[in-house]
């Protein structure tokens, strides 16, 4: 069996996924391999780069029935000819702000796309710039007018060095501050919670008519996985969120009250470190809920319409404020029983005069859990 030696590689950001370059004396090819936590639930993508012999006329099947990454034939490369192997100085491996898809660059030329979404198809799907027709390895990589992904890698580059080279926190940061103090007034308190890496997140504290207020900056810089592949065109409604909590202040002390929304700090990475979204009505597991809750149902119409907050939107995108409160262990079974039980119970909280304001309340799922 030929040996692929590896030319680049490079983890996603919470490295979930690892993009590679490998190379031998056939064929070159990028890959996103799953880390070993995710690999039971996802499949190894690969893209064909490049022949470094010369194009075979019909399929290379001696390759693949031998295990071995196959030289893609003539008819869909634009190169026949052997083409040099690549540099490895010259490669570089730029990931999609959400974590999921990545972009093999050359010198400065886009050579490859593995677009996010492919991550969740059962078939192979990559672009590549020395294909001209769609096949299994790969299929045309094309230009910006003419295809998409294309377009997209564009522009995730110029994000990446908008973050690296100038001062995007700082305007972000400053956005979102400014939006939550027109409404609550200056921050009591603010906390960083990114650990020193990428994304920067916080949480900013607010004391405003006997309620405690935190909110998460930093969640909506960065798309959630599985929603382009989840909702298409309406991706953009959905992907990008920030998480809010609200506490009377009469039935809990400040300390007390900042205990309870650390469980926000858990929340923030989750999307990305799980490879998955978090939306209306969904629920999570924490350990940060008051003593007789076990959870948190996320809406954001727990908070009435004359209260809800329209949060900046970020590169085009609306972002959704979720609202976060803590819910019984009955509770979310019932939330958890079907695809609408989290919409249900929201119903049922809204029902018993409930808000987005933590207060004690009785529980509105019987004995049995109905």
């Amino acid at each position: 069996m030929t040996h692929h030696p590896l030319i680049a590689e490079v983890w996603n950001q919470q490295r979930t996924l690892m993009a590679i370059v490998e190379q031998d004396s056939r064929t070159a090819y990028f890959y996103i391999w799953p880390a070993e936590l995710f690999r039971t639930q996802y499949a190894v993508r690969g893209c064909w780069v490049r022949n470094l012999s010369p194009a075979p006329a019909q399929e290379d099947r001696e390759a693949l029935e031998q295990g071995i990454a196959p030289l893609l034939s003539a008819e869909y490369c634009r190169t026949l000819e052997a083409e040099p192997p690549l540099d490895a100085n010259g490669l570089q491996i730029i990931w999609e702000p959400g974590d999921e898809g990545a972009a093999l660059w050359y010198y400065g030329q886009l050579l490859a796309v593995i677009p996010g979404w492919s991550l969740y198809q059962q078939k192979q799907i990559s672009f590549s710039a020395g294909c001209i027709k769609a096949n299994r390895l790969t299929s045309p990589l094309g230009s910006a007018s003419t295809n998409q992904h294309y377009a997209t890698a564009v522009d995730h580059r110029q994000f990446w060095r908008e973050w690296q080279e100038g001062p995007a926190w700082d305007k972000f940061q400053q956005a979102m501050l400014s939006h939550y103090q027109s409404r609550f007034g200056a921050e009591v308190k603010y906390y960083a919670i990114d650990q020193g890496s990428w994304p920067p997140m916080a949480i900013a504290q607010y004391w405003h008519e006997e309620v405690w207020y935190f909110f998460t900056l930093g969640m909506s810089i960065r798309p959630m996985p599985q929603v382009n592949h989840l909702f298409d065109e309406l991706a953009p409604q959905y992907r990008r969120i920030e998480i809010g909590m609200a506490i009377d202040s009469n039935i809990m002390t400040e300390h007390s009250a900042v205990q309870m929304a650390s469980a926000l700090a858990e929340f923030a990475p989750l999307p990305w470190s799980r490879l998955t979204w978090i939306g209306d009505c969904h629920t999570l597991a924490s350990e940060m809920t008051p003593q007789g809750f076990t959870s948190f149902l996320l809406a954001q119409d727990l908070a009435s319409e004359d209260q809800r907050i329209k949060l900046p939107k970020n590169a085009g995108d609306p972002v959704k404020l979720l609202w976060a409160t803590p819910i019984t262990a009955k509770e979310q079974h019932f939330a958890c029983q079907d695809e609408y039980g989290g919409h249900q119970l929201l119903k049922r909280l809204q029902a018993e005069g409930n808000s987005h304001i933590f207060r004690p309340r009785q529980e509105v799922v019987d004995a049995s859990g109905q």
